[in-house]
């Protein structure tokens, strides 16, 4: 592990509290770099990280290679990075109104209320039912929610989203509040794409080939 990749690692941490996705220490974020995974410490406040609180695991078995405790909800940011060879970022946040839908009692099952959700993350966000922070029945769901899935909802908690890259796991985190907030300032009576809808947008936007 490079100063390099130390330096990409806190450059995106410290732009999830730009981006308004957390508050202190409301997030975590990984990172695979070949075999291993950076992610961020226990304790530690992804706006303001520093070098010394991010650890390195061995991402087949989850040993710590530099002596830093990891977040407690590295289980799923590694079961999710071994689960999908296509996906290096895992990041989760607490941003307002993606959260505050979360801890709906009654929440949408749709988010579909622009293009940009079809096209950046994908029609269907599983929302998980509410499991201790760091608990084995979390990190458990995630990573079942995710095989399929680039974002799912955790309900009375936050979100999670897993991607290729930093740049698009902010782009599916960004999106995901976008139509939170959408939905929350509209009073909850929004409209929603339909499936014609997203069938075009898949054919002319994702270049998707009809049947």
């Amino acid at each position: 592990m490079t100063e390099n990749h130390f330096q990409q690692f806190l450059a995106a941490a410290h732009r999830a509290g730009d981006e308004r996705l957390m508050l202190c220490s409301s997030g975590n974020l990984s990172w695979r770099v070949d075999n291993e995974v950076l992610i961020s410490g226990t304790g530690s406040w992804l706006p303001t990280i520093k070098k010394e609180q991010i650890a390195i695991l061995d991402l087949a078995t989850g040993t710590t290679k530099n002596g830093i405790k990891p977040s407690m909800e590295h289980g799923f940011h590694l079961g999710v990075l071994r689960e999908r060879s296509d996906v290096n970022v895992v990041l989760h946040f607490q941003s307002q109104y993606a959260t505050a839908i979360a801890c709906m009692k009654e929440k949408p099952t749709n988010f579909n209320v622009s293009a940009e959700i079809p096209c950046h993350i994908g029609t269907k966000i599983p929302i998980i039912p509410y499991y201790r922070p760091g608990s084995i029945e979390l990190a458990q769901a995630v990573i079942h929610a995710l095989v399929n899935h680039d974002a799912c909802l955790l309900s009375k908690h936050g979100q999670v989203v897993a991607a290729k890259d930093f740049e698009s796991a902010f782009e599916k985190a960004v999106f995901f509040e976008m139509a939170c907030r959408i939905m929350i300032q509209s009073g909850m009576n929004y409209t929603l794409l339909t499936p014609q809808e997203i069938e075009d947008l898949e054919i002319y936007i994702l270049g998707k080939k009809t049947k």
